[in-house]
C-alpha cells in the first residue's frame, strides 16, 4: 500500500473531485444511469455535492432532479476503504461519458412556401402528412381487474417489461431509453419507500415538481411513464380513444409508451405543444418514422390539415393547390422510403446467385404478422416466454397460441423456453443466484422443471399436427446448451412425448442455440446429434467478453474481430444448417462478412428485412 493510500484509509478522509458537465444534453437520466452503475462497484460512500445538496450516487431520481446542465459543476465525495480507488475511476469514467453522450442533430428543414397561412414548427421527424387535426383526449385511469400484485410485485414487472423492450430494441438507439427507465424505477425510493401504491403515486409526484420549470421537464415523461407501466400490473390501465380514419396528434405530450401503442394505429402524424427534439418521445416518433413538430403557439382541430414536416410548415386551411403540391412531395417521399419496401416479398439473392433467407424474430402472434407484412422467407426465432410471464398458461392456450403462428409460415423455428439470467416467472420460485446468468437458464431451467417443458413441448406438437404440417418445417430450437449431453437428454424428453402421443416427427428437426463457447470446442460431437444450428450472437458475445449483456456501461462489441473470428470458425465446422439470430445479423455492415462466412439464414427485427434484403441484393 503506498503512503497515500494509508494516510486516506488512517484519517478516512473524503476525497472531492470537481466535475463538470461538458455534454450540450447535461446531466440526463441515460448518462445518469450508467454513471450509478459504476459507482455500485465501490466498497465506498459516494455522494454528489451541489451547493448545500449532498445526494448518495446512487440515487437516480435526486441526480436528476438536480437539473446539471452544461456548464455546471459539482463535487463528487469518496469517503471509505475505496475511496482513492473510487475517485480516479469514476472522474475519468465520468470525462470520457460526457464525451461521448450523443447530441440529437436538429434537423435541417428544406425552404418551402405554401399559399395559405402556415404556421412554422420545430421539426421532431420527417415526412408530410395529409389528414384531421386530433386532439388528444385526457387519459382516465381505470381498475379493469386485481391482478392480486403488491406494489412491489408490480415494480419488479414493469423492470421486466423494460428489459424486454431494451432487448427487443437493442439494436437501435432508442434501445437506451428502456435500459435509462429501467434504472430510474430502480432506485432505492421504489425499492425501499414504496409500501403501498398511494406513496409509490406520491413519490412520482414529488420527483415530476423538482424536475417542473427546468430544462430536464422533458424528462418528467419517464417518470409518467413508468407509473403507467407499474399501474398496468396492479390492473389499472389507460383508456384513449383515436380515431378510426386516419389523423394527425395534436398533443401537449407524449409519453414513451404512448408513442409505441399509437403507431399502431391510423396516425399520420403528431404536433408536440411542449418538449424538445431531444426528448424520449421524439427519439421514438424519428424511430418509427412518424411525421412530428414541436409548435408551441396554441391550437385547435382542424378537418384537414398540411403537416410538412419536412419544411416545417403546418397549413391548417390549405388551399387546392397546397392540397396538390402536399400530395406529390408525400408521393415523392413515400417512393423514396419505399424502394425497398416493394421488393420484400421477393427472393433475396446475391449479385452471383447466392440465395439467402431472411427470417424473423418474433416474440406473439402480433410480431407474427408484422414479420410477415414486412417479407419474412419464414421466422428464424420464436421467444415462447410471451405467454408465460404474467401467470402461467393452460396446455389448451399454448397450443392455439402456438397454432395461430404456425399457420402464417412454412418455415418456422421455436426456442423453448428460456427462462433464468434476467428473466424470471413470478409463479415458479427460481432461487437468488450470485451469478444468475451463470447459473439455472435456458434448458437447464427446463430439464430442472420438468413438467413444464414436458407440457410445452407437447403443447408444440400438437399445434403442429393442426397446420397441414406436410407443407411446413418445424425446428425445435433448445436454448443455452453447453454439452452434447445436454441436448441429448432434452430431445429424448421431446422423443418420449411424441411417442406417447402418436406424434408425427418427419418434419420436426431439433437443434441448439450456439450461445455458450464450450459448443464452440463440441462441434464434432454435436454434428452427429443435432439437425441444426442457430447461432445467438447476444448471449454469444456476453459469454466470450465475460460482459453481462445488461450491463449499462460495459459494453461488448459484436463485431468485434473476436466475434467474427469465432463465427468463422462456427461455421467452417458446422455439418448441419446453420443461422443466426442474434442481433449481429441485422447489421447491414457485417452482412457480406457473414455471407462469405457460409451463413444463408439471417434471422432478425422484422422491420430491419426490407432494407436487409435489398443490401443482399448487392453483395
Amino acid at each position: 500500500m503506498t503512503l497515500i493510500k494509508k494516510i486516506f484509509k488512517k484519517r478516512n478522509t473524503p476525497i472531492l473531485t470537481t466535475l463538470t458537465i461538458t455534454s450540450k444534453n447535461g446531466l440526463h437520466l441515460r448518462p445518469i444511469a450508467k454513471f450509478v452503475n459504476e459507482v455500485k462497484q465501490f466498497n465506498a460512500d459516494i455522494s454528489f455535492v451541489v451547493d448545500d445538496q449532498e445526494i448518495v450516487a446512487t440515487q437516480v431520481p435526486a441526480i436528476l432532479s438536480l437539473s446539471l446542465e452544461e456548464g455546471d459543476s459539482f463535487q463528487l465525495k469518496c469517503q471509505g476503504e475505496e475511496a482513492l480507488e473510487a475517485s480516479a475511476y469514476l472522474t475519468d469514467f465520468f470525462e470520457k461519458m460526457m464525451q461521448e453522450d450523443r447530441v440529437e442533430q436538429e434537423i435541417k428543414q428544406v425552404e418551402d412556401s405554401y399559399e395559405a397561412l402556415t404556421i412554422r414548427g420545430k421539426t421532431v421527424a420527417k415526412g408530410i402528412a395529409i389528414a384531421t387535426l386530433t386532439l388528444y383526449e385526457t387519459r382516465k385511469i381505470t381498475q379493469t381487474r386485481d391482478t392480486g400484485l403488491t406494489i412491489k410485485d408490480a415494480i419488479r414487472r414493469a423492470k421486466e417489461e423494460l428489459y424486454d423492450l431494451y432487448q427487443a430494441n437493442k439494436t437501435q438507439h432508442e434501445a437506451q431509453i428502456f435500459l435509462a427507465q429501467k434504472e430510474l424505477i430502480s432506485a432505492d425510493i421504489f425499492r425501499y419507500e414504496c409500501p403501498t401504491v398511494r406513496k409509490f403515486l406520491e413519490i412520482i409526484k414529488e420527483e415530476v415538481a423538482r424536475l417542473e420549470n427546468t430544462k430536464f421537464a422533458s424528462r418528467i415523461p419517464d417518470y409518467r411513464d413508468v407509473e403507467q407501466r407499474v399501474l398496468k400490473h396492479l390492473g389499472m390501465t389507460s383508456i384513449v380513444e383515436v380515431p378510426s380514419k386516419p389523423y394527425i396528434l395534436l398533443t401537449k405530450d407524449l409519453l414513451p409508451s404512448e408513442v409505441m401503442n399509437l403507431q399502431n394505429t391510423l396516425i399520420e402524424g403528431v404536433v408536440l405543444q411542449t418538449g424538445t427534439v431531444t426528448s424520449h418521445a421524439s427519439i421514438l416518433l424519428r424511430s418509427f418514422g412518424i411525421p412530428s413538430m414541436i409548435i408551441k403557439q396554441p391550437l385547435e382541430t382542424a378537418q384537414r390539415v398540411i403537416l410538412d414536416a419536412n419544411s416545417g410548415n403546418l397549413i391548417l386551411a390549405p388551399t387546392a393547390n397546397d392540397l396538390r403540391k402536399a400530395r406529390d412531395k408525400q408521393k415523392q417521399f413515400k417512393a423514396y422510403q419505399e424502394e425497398s419496401y416493394k421488393k420484400r416479398f421477393e427472393n433475396t439473392k446475391t449479385r452471383d446467385g447466392k440465395t439467402i433467407r431472411v427470417l424473423a424474430n418474433i416474440s406473439d402472434y402480433k410480431s407474427a404478422r408484422e414479420a410477415k407484412e414486412e417479407g419474412a422467407d419464414g421466422v428464424g426465432l420464436l421467444r415462447t416466454e410471451f405467454l408465460f410471464k404474467e401467470e402461467k398458461p393452460s396446455f389448451g392456450e399454448q397450443v392455439i397460441a402456438y397454432q395461430k403462428i404456425f399457420k402464417l409460415f412454412n418455415l418456422l423455428t421455436i426456442r423453448t423456453l428460456d427462462i433464468g439470467g434476467d428473466k424470471s416467472l413470478p409463479y415458479i420460485n427460481i432461487p437468488k443466484e450470485t451469478n444468475p446468468f451463470l447459473g439455472v437458464r435456458g434448458i437447464r431451467f427446463s430439464l430442472l422443471e420438468e413438467v413444464l417443458f414436458k407440457e410445452q413441448l407437447l403443447a408444440i406438437f400438437k399445434a403442429f399436427q393442426m397446420v397441414m404440417p406436410s407443407a411446413k418445417t418445424l425446428k425445435i430450437m433448445f436454448p443455452m446448451i453447453s454439452t452434447v449431453e445436454e441436448f441429448n437428454k432434452a430431445k429424448g424428453i421431446a422423443l418420449e412425448i411424441a411417442q406417447e402421443h402418436n406424434i408425427n416427427l418427419s418434419n420436426i428437426e431439433f437443434g441448439i442455440m450456439i450461445e455458450v463457447p464450450s459448443v464452440i470446442f463440441s462441434m464434432k460431437e454435436f454434428n452427429e446429434v443435432v439437425d441444426f444450428y442457430s447461432v445467438g450472437t447476444n448471449d454469444l458475445t456476453q459469454y466470450i467478453f465475460a460482459i453481462e449483456r445488461t450491463h449499462p456501461t460495459l459494453i461488448a462489441d459484436s463485431t468485434s474481430p473476436i466475434i467474427l473470428s469465432a463465427l468463422r470458425m462456427i461455421a467452417q465446422q458446422a455439418e448441419k444448417p446453420i443461422s443466426i439470430c442474434g442481433e449481429l445479423a441485422g447489421l447491414e455492415e457485417v452482412t457480406e462478412e457473414l455471407i462469405e462466412m457460409g451463413y444463408e439464414n439471417l434471422s432478425l427485427s422484422a422491420k430491419l428485412i426490407p432494407s436487409l434484403k435489398e443490401k443482399i441484393r448487392h453483395v
